[in-house]
């Protein structure tokens, strides 16, 4: 039985791997395995200068999805992208028009592999098989991403293992004669051809429908989509280079199994077999990567209210389990009733029009100047590149043909009858664009910053973010008589003076305009005032605790009325620097997160001293705090100065408490017994640290 799980978000199980392979999955079929034939038709030999210009116009829509995708990791990609950017009218295309694109190439892939298996079995009826294949691979997306990822991945490797034999042994039979009057075909010709064979290359960006799956997606995003399209570029560059250099010229013109017959004169009659079995993967593969990725679509924008509710119900594997069903059954209707061949090619236009507004989307988002848009990757060449990915995909546009560019706009004209009758009284929040038009005196939409706080917060720090540094030197007042919050801002500001270059004034003048137009957070007995200076070049924190309470007064943001008064047990102060709002606001998010965990209340009012007040805030993975005892394993510790003892390579020492005075070591620093060091470092070097001493707590009762 099937439950709405209404906000929740689908499990991150996507790790580099399934990214790489779902990406060249998405990439490597028809465009490879079908198309080579095709363009030497049209650019003769020069085919392999169309595949390269092809890729040209992708770049900036490629650099533009990645920045998206990693300030922005959610369902739905394309859709989700341009809805937050230009708002929901133009999401609605962007997420109807790109589910339907996307169905049109699963269905293009399962009836396109028919060329490979005729070879063999040119009575077969492909429309059947294609649509088991169909129903197996929805069965596989039904159980999670993990699963159908790791089918991916298995075929990937399949894939370019056979591709890489195909290549060493093509090298060897290579004829350079066939490349003979190679620009004999024009250069319009080739052009055109570019724009026909673009397609081969837009499923590398499809994995971006899956960025709220993927783990630590400011990492695997980037990495896996350019990953992928390098090893796209290297297979359809060298790849159509050996079947222009191995198949006579009237033998590959209007071919539709050029890989196959290029393999037969590389490899003989097996090689054939070999690459067809490699073309049935890749058309399986583009499939798989297709059906996972479009499913999405409907799963985000019933989130949105764009669509109806039971698109957005996840079952009890986490999968959305209604927009997997119809988006299959609309493959399979696709199959059976149409000829994919055909649509599929049309819908090209499309594409490239998405990704000139993807291109757009960026431009809106930083122009927005939003400081929770906090993008993982920057796209290079701003603004120029976006301007490039805006401009280039019309002058493709325009080689496609008038039946092309009719179907894209019939696209657009059902997606905007269903925005108009449908979505439109449903929605009443805007895209970034309205915070460019405040700057032009307009009004922005206020739900969109709060909306990217959360992705910050669900996104976490960044390892270059200093958070664990910042922590370990911070101030700690720990104070047993209840006080209120402006007598306290008086103690605090005048100790701050010491490391930040402000007056006690300028802290507490800082500190109350926030506190009185709404920008401190209180929550869970915890208050956070912080601010941001051009007079530091680091962050600062100020830890208080009070056990009998402090007391706060609450203002109305607008009228800069009083409220109410709440009483608080912890109020962290976090002042940084103004060059880095993102940094401040992913610090800001790390305490709400760590003051929201169950353990935190507890190891708060525990704390023994400033050392546990300070190891409080920190998560427990991420640092070690171990106590050197006279009997245990940590006894080898005592004795040995700082710099020759045995903490791993990635670890740093930096809190030492000693006597009840904590200060930071350096490597003359000798070990005694009963020093507690405060340990950080990276993961596997802290799980060495553990294994070799015990965790925190069982070190520091050795002492």
């Amino acid at each position: 039985m099937v439950k709405n799980r209404k906000h929740i978000r689908l499990k991150k199980e996507l790790g580099l791997m399934d990214v790489y392979a779902i990406a060249t999955g998405a990439t490597l079929s028809a465009g490879f395995f079908l198309l080579p034939g095709i363009a030497a038709v049209q650019a003769g030999p020069a085919l392999v200068l169309a595949y390269m210009i092809a890729a040209i116009p992708l770049i900036p829509a490629m650099f533009s999805v990645i920045e998206l995708a990693t300030a922005m990791p959610r369902a739905g990609g394309v859709y989700y992208f341009l809805d937050r950017s230009l708002g929901p009218f133009f999401g609605t295309i962007g997420g109807i028009g790109t589910w339907l694109a996307l169905i049109l190439k699963v269905a293009f892939a399962l009836v396109g592999m028919g060329a490979y298996v005729r070879l063999y079995f040119p009575e077969m009826q492909i429309k059947p098989l294609a649509v088991v294949i169909a129903l197996i691979l929805g069965a596989l997306c039904l159980f999670g991403a993990h699963k159908s990822s790791k089918l991916q991945v298995w075929m990937a490797l399949l894939l370019l293992a056979l591709l890489g034999l195909f290549f060493g042994a093509g090298v060897l039979e290579f004829q350079p004669a066939h490349f003979e009057n190679f620009f004999a075909s024009g250069f319009d010709a080739i052009l055109g051809t570019a724009g026909m064979v673009y397609i081969s290359y837009v499923g590398v960006t499809k994995v971006a429908s899956l960025s709220e799956e993927v783990k630590n997606p400011e990492r695997n995003l980037p990495l896996g989509i350019m990953l992928a399209l390098g090893t796209s570029l290297i297979v359809y560059c060298l790849g159509t280079t050996l079947i222009v250099g191995l198949v006579p010229a009237a033998e590959l013109h209007g071919s539709l199994t050029p890989v196959a017959t290029a393999a037969d004169y590389a490899l003989g009659p097996t090689g054939k077999i070999l690459l067809s079995l490699a073309a049935l993967l890749a058309f399986v593969s583009v499939a798989n990567a297709g059906l996972l990725s479009s499913s999405r679509y409907p799963l985000a924008m019933s989130r949105d209210h764009l669509l109806p509710p039971r698109f957005r119900r996840l079952s009890k594997f986490g999968t959305p389990t209604n927009a997997i069903l119809v988006t299959l059954a609309s493959t399979i209707l696709l199959i059976v009733l149409f000829d994919p061949m055909r649509i599929a090619k049309l819908a090209s236009a499309f594409q490239l029009l998405m990704f000139a507004l993807v291109c757009l989307a960026v431009i809106v988002m930083r122009e927005s100047r939003i400081t929770s848009y906090d993008p993982g990757y920057k796209s290079p060449f701003y603004p120029w590149m976006q301007i490039v990915g805006m401009i280039a995909p019309f002058l493709l546009i325009a080689k496609m043909g008038l039946f092309s560019m009719l179907f894209s706009g019939g696209m657009i004209l059902v997606a905007t009858l269903w925005f108009v009758f449908y979505a439109r009284r449903r929605v009443e929040r805007a895209g970034a664009i309205y915070h460019v038009f405040e700057r032009l005196g307009r009004h922005r939409y206020q739900g969109l910053d709060p909306e990217l706080r959360g992705i910050l917060r669900e996104k976490g720090l960044r390892a270059s973010d200093p958070f664990d540094e910042i922590v370990l030197r911070s101030l700690v007042f720990d104070q047993n008589e209840s006080c209120h919050f402006e007598g306290l801002l008086q103690v605090v500001a005048h100790k701050l003076r010491r490391v930040i270059p402000l007056s006690p004034d300028e802290i507490m003048a800082q500190i109350m305009e926030g506190t009185r137009i709404g920008a401190t957070p209180v929550s869970r007995g915890v208050a956070l005032p912080h601010f941001r200076t051009q007079r530091i070049d680091q962050p600062e924190m100020v830890l208080v605790r009070n056990r009998q309470g402090i007391t706060m007064t609450l203002y109305d943001p607008l009228t800069q009325q009083k409220l109410d008064d709440v009483v608080v047990n912890a109020v962290f102060f976090l002042i940084s620097p103004e060059r880095d709002p993102a940094q401040h606001l992913r610090m800001l998010a790390r305490i709400a997160e760590r003051v929201d965990e169950e353990s935190f209340a507890t190891e708060w009012q525990n704390a023994r001293d400033e050392h546990d007040i300070k190891e409080s805030l920190l998560h427990d993975d991420q640092i070690v705090s171990l106590s050197i005892g006279r009997e245990g394993s940590s006894a080898e510790l005592a004795g040995q100065l700082l710099r020759d003892n045995t903490i791993p390579e990635g670890c740093l020492v930096a809190i030492l408490s000693r006597g009840g005075i904590s200060f930071v070591p350096d490597g003359k620093t000798l070990l005694q017994v009963g020093d507690r060091l405060t340990i950080i470092g990276d993961q596997k070097g802290l799980a060495q640290l553990r294994q070799r001493y015990g965790r925190a707590e069982d070190a520091a009762r050795e002492g």
